[in-house]
């Protein structure tokens, strides 16, 4: 599955943008709030997700890198989002947050930094709909790629299928061409790319290219 990053869209054309989301071949649309707190950046808040929910087509992939991302469980479920996505590191009581994003009529996934293992969820896993791995340091668009991930995709399908789980692997950061094939190789569910979809000459072929992936 393919969820391309708003976060690399073009600003001045937003429209523009999501529409040719609802008309390319991908899944999702991924969706990163950033607070400034919790990562050195801002992204967009509320008033723009209302917008891009009213105008987009595919289900919403939203990702938040804040603290207390318990907060606003209701606000996203009102957006209609189906997945809401939120920070081992940001979530003292992750249980009860997953919990609560369920009753919300969600699909609760969880995000792992580069720096966190994966053997951290052992105890959850079985709760989650999704794990998502940053595959650079979270807050900025652009990044390279980390090579660990590969091999970290590996250790999070292992624990999966060990613990009887059925939670979908994504990984967002520096996925393209180089990358991609990879990453699906080792076990990736879903891919989330920003630049390499919204800046390319042809948004649709690389969407269907990284859809095409087996």
């Amino acid at each position: 599955m393919v969820s391309p990053s708003l976060l690399a869209a073009n600003f001045l054309d937003l429209k523009g943008d999501i529409e040719m989301i609802n008309k390319s071949e991908a899944d999702w649309l991924h969706l990163d709030v950033m607070d400034g707190v919790f990562v050195p950046n801002i992204s967009f808040g509320f008033p723009v997700l209302e917008a891009v929910a009213s105008i987009c087509h595919k289900p919403l992939d939203v990702h938040y890198m804040i603290v207390h991302p318990e907060q606003y469980i209701r606000q996203t479920a009102k957006l209609g989002a189906m997945m809401m996505n939120v920070h081992y590191e940001a979530c003292t009581h992750l249980h009860r947050t997953v919990q609560e994003i369920h009753d919300a009529g969600m699909k609760a996934g969880v995000t792992l930094n580069p720096s966190t293992p994966v053997n951290m969820l052992e105890d959850i896993i079985r709760d989650v709909d999704m794990v998502l791995l940053m595959s650079v340091n979270p807050g900025f668009g652009g990044q390279k790629f980390i090579e660990n991930t590969i091999e970290k995709v590996k250790r999070l399908k292992s624990l999966i299928n060990d613990k009887g789980a059925h939670a979908l692997i994504e990984v967002d950061g520096g996925v393209n061409a180089q990358t991609a094939p990879r990453l699906v190789e080792a076990g990736v569910d879903v891919l989330v790319s920003g630049s390499y979809v919204f800046k390319a000459h042809d948004p649709y072929q690389v969407i269907h290219d990284l859809k095409s992936l087996r």
